[in-house]
């Protein structure tokens, strides 16, 4: 399947993945200053430089990399992200730091990771019973 990207900045990263097995795409972060500090138990938006268009019937979940959660106390603030197939805009990640110290985030820092998965599209019906 291709999903179409557009890149924003060009300094921007395409995601790519650690193997060709990998469920997984990391997103890279984006900032135009080079870094941000995230200061301890707070949540920082970081931009990704890149937008998707995600085919119909498709979202885009975005989850933690673990190294970052493990090593650094980074995740993502909603734990997984939705990216609807309708969404035009900047990809950007709330990062939230769970840890005891300021961390800081740099260009092209591997941010979290995204997975293009299909998806139902039900009605819900109300009854008495189930």
């Amino acid at each position: 399947m291709k999903v179409n990207i557009k890149k924003l900045n060009e300094n921007a990263v395409i995601p790519t993945r650690g193997s060709n097995e990998a469920a997984g795409y990391d997103l890279y972060a984006y900032i135009p200053t080079q870094s941000q500090t995230i200061p301890a138990g707070e949540t920082k938006v970081i931009g990704t430089g890149i937008a998707m268009e995600i085919p119909k019937g498709y979202v885009g979940l975005v989850y933690a990399r673990s190294g970052l959660a493990t090593k650094r106390a980074l995740r993502p603030a909603n734990c997984v992200g939705v990216i609807d197939s309708d969404y035009r805009g900047e990809i950007g990640i709330a990062l939230h730091n769970d840890g005891k110290e300021a961390q800081a985030i740099h260009i092209q820092d591997r941010i979290a990771q995204i997975v293009i998965a299909p998806y139902l599209s039900v009605e819900f019906e109300e009854v008495d019973e189930l």
